[in-house]
């Protein structure tokens, strides 16, 4: 029987985190190590160490964030690291007879993933551009808001009163075109792939959808894709504080308005890949 691999994929702050321990609590394994919790995710990011710490490897090799936030096209692979990605493959196709792995940064290389993994199937997570970026401008603000809120009170008090407000429109501001670059590079990696891909290679969700869909999408992996796993309830782990909900008017913060449409026009041609 031929290995059966799932590639977790999306871009950050869409809910892979999310879907990948619904999956694991269903049966699927996901790495043997895993990336602890922190105060961005702190239900946990379960990412592959092996994975992570390789693209992470990668991109610093590149000059590039280890984050993954970057805009960047055709991020290189040197000989070594190519070599160390197929060890890493080649260990678990020995050791499981299906098995999955999800990182965001997995986008930036999937060109590479295609050629190695070429009987891979792809659960892609969607998510509105607006929920992405006011999840992540929040997220990075959170750690200067944590800064000036472990100070002496009366700091704490004129922060919370007359500073924070201005401070965090000034930040999305200075924050909201690069990361709407960032999700526009990830989404259009994605649409790539998804024309390349046969129909039956990819399942693209939206994680809000799984609150009603969830025993259909196991299905789907355990009918169409053959991987056994077990039903377990996607309500059992989701926590609707954890997810932002994208309240604020970010468009406002955009100062490049043709970001928006390139945004939109690609979320909508993404939107026709979900299956109904």
């Amino acid at each position: 029987m031929q290995n059966q691999t799932l590639i977790i994929t999306g871009m950050h702050r869409s809910g892979t985190s999310l879907i990948t321990n619904w999956l694991s609590r269903c049966g699927l394994q996901i790495g043997e190590r895993l990336a602890a919790g922190n105060d961005g995710n702190i239900e946990g990011h379960f990412e592959d160490v092996e994975f992570l710490n390789l693209h992470e490897e990668i991109l610093n090799n590149n000059g590039l964030e280890i984050s993954g936030l970057v805009d960047v096209k055709d991020v290189k692979l040197s000989p070594y690291h190519l070599g160390r990605l197929q060890s890493i493959i080649g260990v678990k196709q020995k050791l499981y007879k299906q098995w999955a792995w999800k990182d965001p940064r997995t986008c930036l290389f999937f060109d590479t993933y295609a050629q190695l993994l070429p009987s891979a199937k792809y659960l892609v997570i969607i998510r509105d551009y607006r929920s992405v970026l006011n999840s992540l401008i929040k997220r990075e603000f959170a750690y200067i808001d944590k800064k000036y809120m472990s100070r002496k009170y009366l700091s704490r008090l004129a922060w919370v009163h007359f500073r924070r407000d201005r401070r965090q429109k000034q930040f999305y501001a200075a924050h909201a075109d690069n990361f709407l670059k960032v999700w526009i590079n990830y989404n259009e990696e994605i649409l790539k792939t998804l024309k390349r891909l046969s129909a039956g290679d990819y399942l693209v969700i939206n994680y809000s959808l799984l609150l009603k869909q969830d025993a259909e999408v196991i299905r789907f992996l355990k009918n169409e894709w053959k991987f056994n796993i077990n039903y377990s309830s996607f309500k059992d782990i989701y926590k609707d504080g954890l997810m932002s909900n994208g309240t604020d008017d970010i468009d406002a913060f955009v100062a490049d308005k043709s970001l928006l449409i390139k945004a939109g026009y690609l979320q909508i041609r993404l939107q026709h890949y979900m299956k109904d």
